[in-house]
């Protein structure tokens, strides 16, 4: 009889655990987020620990703040562009064309542009039937996530301590080290996917800033978005946005001043965060191949949006840190099964 109440109360449990996974199935993005956060800002929280509150809230801020303004106004800005571009496909499909038959030779330029014409009047048309209103609520609603992201930081950094002593309590005793041994490799794990490349992403967005601003640039917050975004995966990197951009001035005002916006940009960019920087944090890498993160990355985000983004390769660290702790219980039992035989 009492195994059945067990039973009872496990579902129970169960049921009452999925409803709150669906309440706050729309605040998704704002708390992976805000795990990520607290992760990139652990390291100065710790030098600041002694303050408790007012550490949490200067480290939260330190790195927050440039984050949800570079990726918050950027993405707006970037949304707002596309609906611009949306709302005038017509004269952005005309100079993608004069493009097309000023790069592609004149025999292949006219079934080019046929493909480009058919393919972007279906893409752009579906997407202008979203309306106002969807993209409205999608900016609000990323707002919204910004927000809680920063609450999210804020608690963990200040009491994620205790949420994990408390995690460890209802651990059976057997199984206690075993648990701490492996939320302790997953901790290196995801420090490595966030942590290195994070800052050096925030280095490289937020010097960038400065380059496309000196450089008169538009729309710079959603081209330093991008180039965060693209620093942030291992295996990407900024320097793609750059080579965009360079191919767009070389069309605008020629070979000469792509060529030096190209090689100013990359020196000043990415000479001190990929110099110095990953270097001084390569104690922080989490030992995954850059390929397997890349796919991991943009599969997440493909699935998941924002949160998908960041969630899948904290899954794949969770089986990666299963695998290395199994394998080193492994190895430790059989160097001590050798040493009683021997």
């Amino acid at each position: 009889m009492s195994n059945k109440w067990k039973i009872i109360i496990a579902l129970l449990l169960l049921i009452l655990f999925l409803s709150l996974a669906t309440i706050l199935l729309p605040l998704g993005d704002g708390i992976v987020l805000g795990l990520v956060f607290a992760y990139i800002c652990r390291p100065i929280y710790i030098k600041l620990k002694r303050w408790d509150h007012i550490g949490a809230f200067i480290a939260t801020m330190f790195i927050v703040t440039p984050l949800v303004i570079i990726i918050g106004i950027g993405i707006v800005e970037i949304f707002r562009q596309f609906m611009f571009i949306v709302e005038n496909q017509t004269e952005y499909i005309r100079i993608l064309s004069d493009i097309v038959r000023q790069v592609v030779p004149e025999a292949y330029s006219a079934k080019v542009n046929e493909v480009i014409w058919s393919s972007s009047i279906s893409i752009l048309s579906f997407i202008s039937q979203l309306g106002f209103i969807s993209y409205a609520r999608g900016i609000a609603m990323l707002m919204i996530n910004l927000i809680v992201a920063i609450f999210v930081c804020y608690f963990l950094l200040q009491d994620g301590e205790q949420v994990y002593k408390s995690f460890i309590k209802i651990v059976p005793d057997e199984l206690q080290d075993l648990m701490e041994e492996y939320l302790k490799e997953l901790d290196t794990i995801l420090g490595g996917i966030f942590i290195g490349n994070a800052y050096a992403a925030l280095t490289v967005s937020t010097i960038s800033v400065v380059v496309f601003y000196a450089f008169g640039l538009s729309h710079i917050l959603a081209l330093a978005t991008l180039v965060f975004i693209a620093s942030v995966i291992p295996f990407f990197a900024g320097y793609m946005i750059l080579i965009a951009l360079s191919i767009i001035r070389y069309f605008e005002f020629g070979l000469q001043s792509a060529i030096v916006f190209f090689i100013v940009s990359s020196i000043i960019i990415y000479a001190p965060p990929e110099l110095f920087l990953r270097p001084y944090l390569v104690s922080l890498k989490s030992q995954i191949h850059p390929i397997v993160l890349m796919v991991v990355f943009l599969g997440g985000g493909f699935v998941g949006g924002v949160a998908g983004f960041f969630a899948a390769p904290m899954i794949l660290g969770a089986l990666i840190a299963a695998y290395r702790v199994y394998t080193n219980t492994e190895t430790k039992e059989s160097t001590f099964t050798e040493e009683l035989s021997a």
